[in-house]
């Protein structure tokens, strides 16, 4: 017990001494500021190998890193061989370029870095209430309004909305037939017609009450109607825009 308690005064004399010599060298010095987290940025930079204009922008085959990939920004002058950063506000796969007669297995839209967010370009089908960027998130965009009071029947050979979503799992790349209320239409967005629909089932705390329908047709909100599309789980376009449940290519039945 005696050479413990040594052990023990030592040991805070020690600390007591460090502490001292602690504050002694805060004193002599002034305190450092914490060093500011770095903020992260979607953006790609590398050296600009082909460029070419077309429809009010400015193609770029930039060299990264991680290899060559595709941009497009407000039509501007930059030389092949120059080395730019574009900041990407949305990224695409699979984007036909009907001016240019061709498509793009992924390219991404956005801004020369160092220019206004507003200057950032966006697909020539993307309408002004999704293509800003600063003015609402993907989340933002991709919600629905709360519609209270819905309650439609069941299509015959068809499942509910609440339905849909507990099978996403079996029901993945098949099709399905459902009838609901449009609460919310976006028109020709990438080469479709995108629409929120409710039937009442589910509830907006678990998300799965609402599903989103892409289609060639045109509805109102407002309007009841029963579709019939493949249903994707997981659909993720890029940019924040991810879909756990979405039906494409949707066809509405009369």
């Amino acid at each position: 017990m005696k050479k413990i308690a040594i052990a023990m005064t030592i040991l805070l004399a020690i600390a007591a001494c460090s502490k001292k010599e602690a504050v002694q060298q805060s004193a002599a010095s002034p305190a450092q500021p914490a060093a500011a987290p770095v903020p992260t940025t979607n953006a790609l930079t590398g050296e600009v190998v082909e460029t070419f204009n077309g429809g009010g922008y400015t193609y770029l085959r930039i060299a990264t890193a991680s290899g060559d990939q595709w941009a497009a920004v407000r039509e501007t002058k930059i030389a092949k061989g120059a080395t730019v950063t574009v900041d990407a506000q949305l990224t695409m796969e699979n984007f036909e370029s009907k001016t240019l007669n061709r498509t793009f297995d992924k390219i991404v839209f956005g801004a020369i870095a160092g220019d206004a967010p507003a200057a950032a370009a966006m697909p020539p089908q993307m309408p002004p209430q999704m293509a800003s960027a600063s003015s609402a998130t993907a989340s933002q965009h991709m919600q629905s309004p709360a519609a209270a009071g819905i309650q439609i029947e069941r299509a015959e050979g068809g499942k509910t909305v609440a339905e849909i979503w507990a099978e996403k799992g079996s029901l993945k790349n098949k099709d399905v037939v459902v009838r609901g209320k449009v609460v919310k239409f976006l028109g020709g967005i990438m080469g479709k017609n995108w629409m929120h629909i409710q039937d009442g089932t589910g509830s907006a705390e678990k998300g799965d009450n609402d599903i989103t329908v892409t289609t060639d047709e045109k509805v109102s909100v407002g309007d009841v109607v029963t579709v019939k599309g493949t249903l994707a789980a997981d659909k993720d376009f890029g940019a924040g825009y991810r879909y756990e449940v979405i039906i494409e290519n949707a066809k509405v039945q009369p």
